[in-house]
């Protein structure tokens, strides 16, 4: 399961997702809007979403993750709109019989989600600019 939402991320509805009898671990990650970046005092961020193709791609990446580390249960969730520091931005929590698995397809989605998806990241700094950010080391990962 793949979403994007507008309004904050309920960590405790999509733990519940990932509730399984046969699961042996669960890896969450979750994604947190800090006060800096590259040397800048952030004040907030702001994320523009295509949702269809978001929605779509997101759901591929799950998919793909589960064919090269299976899983149980996967689910995703990634803000749009606003965010104030500290707000969680994305959301990715997989459960699986062992934990390696389960590790390693909560690492490929979120660095699969931070490449592919129609997803664009706006920074408002201290000094009054902003700016969209490229996150170069995200276009750097690559998955055996």
């Amino acid at each position: 399961m793949f979403a994007v939402s507008s309004s904050a991320i309920t960590v405790g509805e999509l733990r519940a997702h990932l509730t399984n009898p046969g699961s042996g671990g669960v890896c969450i990650f979750e994604g947190w809007v800090r006060d800096e970046n590259e040397g800048r005092t952030v004040l907030r961020l702001e994320y523009e979403v295509y949702d269809p193709l978001a929605i779509a791609e997101g759901e591929k990446v799950i998919a793909e993750a589960g064919q090269k580390f299976p899983f149980l249960e996967a689910t995703c969730v990634h803000r749009s709109g606003l965010l104030e520091i500290g707000d969680c931005a994305v959301w990715v929590g997989v459960s699986a019989k062992h934990r390696d698995e389960a590790f390693k397809a909560c690492r490929y989605i979120i660095d699969e989600i931070k490449v592919r998806l129609p997803i664009w990241k706006k920074e408002h700094y201290a000094d009054g600019d902003s700016g969209w950010v490229v996150c170069e080391r995200c276009a750097n990962v690559r998955h055996g």
